[in-house]
């Protein structure tokens, strides 16, 4: 990419969006062309056209998606299969149609299935079946690989797909209703610790940031309590004693994956890798059917919930309870990528779950 060259990146304000508009910037890129999800909303077909025609970017991040947590993905399975399925089908086709040069397609390892062989390399796709409570959204996700590599295909285009692994990281979502599993437990963690300290300044300071429930930090004290305690923080008022719920038992085994590493990760990819490169790593048959050319990004390491629950717990300096809810889903038990693509490619992580831990705290007290 020319540094002077214009650039679209979709989602810009989200978890790896803002990331990888960071980066490029750190690296000297200066041309962007940015929307918010209120200056243009990617799932109408009409107003993406517009958008292209009119912009004429030369690169695309496709970072732009409707993502939560397990309870969100099986509670708005329909709102999850067809947001996706749109945005994906109006940015990648009208990057072929305003003859992109290239994009970057962001998906996520839920796309393999549930009882793949562990580490999960690219070519476990579609070979089982996949996960229930986030199916919907997976299935989302592999149709944005088929298309990218379809383009590819038939008309020549040069659109790649990334599948990074759980990450976290800066302007992550702290909503204890869609957020993901570690930014959920951290915000759990400080609310508790917050309780049984008493800080309720620093309660309700969090809470007007990020209400919950419509209970904002202007909300009396017994309603703030009890919405909580809804989302498993709660206090003994005798004792002191504060107790974080976790759902399921904490077994399963998780990869996570600073955000800013995913967008250095994804810029390396732009800058340094075309499709034509990736037939040298595929897999292909017999047949020379060409599969599965998206690429795995994540650390190639993993750690249970329960482990990464109590390396939380002491970087916060929580002095409660944890309380694992065996009668709340675990989802997929193991989910831990094979990253040898990525790695003969020429990227590999270097920021561990200890240190990101401790940097996704620091962030967040800081944004209070």
């Amino acid at each position: 990419m020319e540094k002077d060259a214009k650039i679209y990146i979709a989602g810009h304000n989200g978890l790896v969006g803002s990331a990888i508009l960071k980066n490029l910037k750190a690296k000297g890129y200066t041309n962007f062309v940015l929307r918010s999800h209120n200056e243009l909303n990617l799932t109408d077909q009409i107003a993406v056209a517009d958008f292209f025609r009119k912009e004429k970017p030369e690169y695309v991040f496709l970072a732009a998606a409707k993502v939560g947590g397990i309870v969100a993905n099986n509670t708005y399975r329909a709102q999850f299969i067809y947001e996706n399925l749109m945005i994906q089908n109006n940015v990648i086709h009208n990057s072929y149609l305003n003859n992109v040069k290239k994009l970057v397609f962001l998906g996520s390892t839920c796309i393999y299935p549930k009882d793949a062989d562990q580490p999960i390399a690219e070519d476990a796709l579609l070979t089982s079946p996949l996960e229930y409570t986030n199916e919907p959204y997976a299935i989302a996700k592999i149709a944005g690989i088929k298309m990218c590599e379809s383009y590819n295909l038939q008309y020549g285009t040069n659109f790649l797909s990334v599948m990074p692994t759980n990450l976290y990281g800066p302007q992550d979502n702290f909503n204890l209703e869609t957020s993901h599993v570690l930014p959920a437990m951290i915000r759990k963690m400080h609310l508790g610790k917050c309780l049984e300290a008493g800080a309720w300044e620093a309660i309700r300071k969090d809470l007007d940031i990020r209400p919950i429930d419509g209970i904002s930090g202007a909300s009396a004290e017994a309603e703030i309590i009890a919405v909580l305690e809804k989302y498993g923080v709660s206090v003994d008022t005798d004792t002191r004693h504060a107790k974080v719920e976790i759902w399921g038992s904490g077994k399963p085994m998780r990869e996570f994956l600073w955000s800013e590493e995913m967008a250095d990760a994804t810029v390396f990819i732009m800058e340094h890798v075309n499709f034509l490169d990736l037939k040298n790593v595929i897999i292909k048959t017999s047949k020379d059917e060409v599969r599965n050319t998206h690429i795995n990004v994540g650390t190639g390491k993993e750690i249970s919930i329960k482990d990464v629950a109590y390396l939380i717990k002491n970087s916060i300096g929580f002095e409660g309870e944890l309380y694992f809810n065996t009668e709340k889903p675990d989802g997929t038990m193991r989910k831990l990528t094979d990253v040898s693509k990525l790695h003969s490619l020429g990227w590999k992580h270097s920021v561990e779950i200890d240190e990101g831990i401790k940097r996704i705290y620091d962030w967040y007290i800081k944004y209070q």
